[in-house]
């Protein structure tokens, strides 16, 4: 089976392209599970994360959105001295923060995300170097991300989190993932 070129460079990226980047996802707690991994990856590799992610799901209650709101001072001491995480204060801070952010929205965060979502025919890239890192409504998603108080949501980590969960799908056009 022939998948996307970045699939095969390790063991776990073949799973999770094969079973989840670019499957819808919703529910407000696994949406906000993808937003703060996507957050922490920022200046990393996303193998460092992927194979990070059970620890990241124990330490964080499983990504549980009011869960993660009550986390306070001692939470994050604790965060901060498990190996098993990325242990970058901002980045923990901002996971609490957007937890408490998202315990605000209306719609709940899974109606957010989704209404950002492309509608309409896109043109399926044909080589990874096709594949955009922003678009037009990750910027819109970031910008209004932050202006309702959420925190590390730039419009690169918006697009990655449309990717990862099916949002958009840019798997390409060799892929046996693509859809047609």
């Amino acid at each position: 089976m022939e998948r996307c070129a970045w699939a095969g460079s390790a063991p776990e990226y073949v799973v999770y392209h094969d079973e989840e980047w670019g499957t819808p996802l919703h529910g407000d707690d696994a949406l906000f599970e993808r937003l703060c991994l996507e957050a922490f990856q920022s200046g990393l590799s996303w193998i460092t994360i992927l194979r990070k992610r059970p620890a990241f799901r124990s330490a964080f209650a499983g990504f549980a959105i009011d869960a993660v709101a009550e986390f306070g001072p001692d939470d994050e001491a604790r965060l901060m001295a498990d190996a098993g995480i990325v242990r970058n204060r901002a980045k923990i801070a901002a996971a609490i923060r957007n937890a408490r952010t998202a315990q605000q929205q209306p719609e709940g965060l899974s109606e957010l995300l989704w209404s950002f979502a492309p509608t309409g025919p896109r043109t399926r890239p044909a080589t990874v170097d096709d594949v955009p890192a922003t678009s037009a409504e990750s910027v819109a998603m970031a910008r209004e991300l932050k202006r309702r108080g959420f925190v590390f949501v730039g419009p690169t980590t918006a697009y990655a989190l449309m990717q990862a969960t099916g949002m958009v799908d840019d798997h390409v056009a060799s892929c046996f993932r693509a859809s047609p």
